[in-house]
């Protein structure tokens, strides 16, 4: 019986060593034995500092420094009398008029440079599920994930901004990129998806395709875009057109580079 008493005592006390009185209140702090660095010797914002100098906390900042946030969020990061002709500008970092309706064409000048950088962000982010020629059979496909195919009539007249719009914030079962793309990846992107709908074209579809774009309005709303980076369609026209043979797999990049603004693909 003393043994029995004796070993109930001291589990007893161990229970009460390690998990205290739980729900008891007390003013005294608590006995960390890992504290996991919880609590770390730090300087407090707008606190004085005998360190350096001036006698701050706060550094000034280093020369050429970015703004804070992403350079897309400027309404939550400046206040409301900020204006800026890069972070202000709808067309570019949204594909948007400023009456908030899409963007028809590209709203930065088409160069082969920029669909170069298309071809190489599109084979890292988007290969893997649209395919290399953009009709969804990519390597996802066998497992059940089912992409879209850019070559369908839908996706072949919807403005630039809505595919811009997409590949910033997702759709369906694609997750957005903005956090990993640039506005000015996600446009060459938009321009190469374009460059590989128009590969898959007839001769005939391509004529027919430059013919109604020839009566159509002006692609670009320049007036509600208001930025210098809005080029309109004329000014950015200045390439060949590209091969007529339908492609299956990786597209010859030099063969179906076209300025879009041409024929409105």
């Amino acid at each position: 019986m003393r043994i029995f008493i004796a070993i109930y005592l001291f589990v007893v006390i161990a229970v009460v060593s390690v998990l205290g009185f739980r729900g008891s209140i007390s003013e005294k702090p608590p006995l960390e034995v890992f504290p996991d660095m919880d609590r770390q010797a730090r300087y407090k914002p707008q606190a004085e500092n005998d360190f350096f100098a001036d006698g701050r906390n706060d550094r000034p900042i280093p020369v050429n420094t970015v703004a804070r946030g992403n350079g897309l969020n400027q309404q939550e990061v400046f206040s409301k009398g900020f204006n800026d002709s890069i972070l202000g500008n709808t067309a570019f970092l949204k594909g948007q008029n400023l009456d908030g309706s899409i963007l028809a064409k590209l709203p930065i000048e088409v160069s082969y440079e920029l669909i170069e950088l298309g071809q190489q962000k599109y084979e890292i982010f988007c290969t893997v599920c649209h395919g290399a020629a953009g009709d969804g059979n990519g390597v996802t496909k066998p497992h059940g994930v089912l992409a879209t195919s850019y070559h369908s009539d839908t996706l072949r007249t919807v403005g630039d901004g809505h595919i811009y719009d997409v590949i910033a914030n997702g759709k369906g079962l694609m997750y957005g990129l903005k956090d990993r793309l640039s506005p000015k990846e996600r446009w060459a992107i938009v321009l190469y998806v374009r460059a590989l709908q128009r590969s898959q074209l007839t001769e005939a579809e391509l004529a027919e395709l430059a013919a109604s774009a020839e009566e159509a309005a002006p692609l670009v709303d320049v007036e509600n875009a208001d930025s210098d980076l809005v080029t309109e369609p004329a000014e950015a026209a200045s390439i060949e057109a590209p091969a007529t043979e339908k492609v299956t797999a990786e597209v010859p990049l030099k063969e179906v580079f076209v300025a879009t603004t041409e024929t409105g693909i």
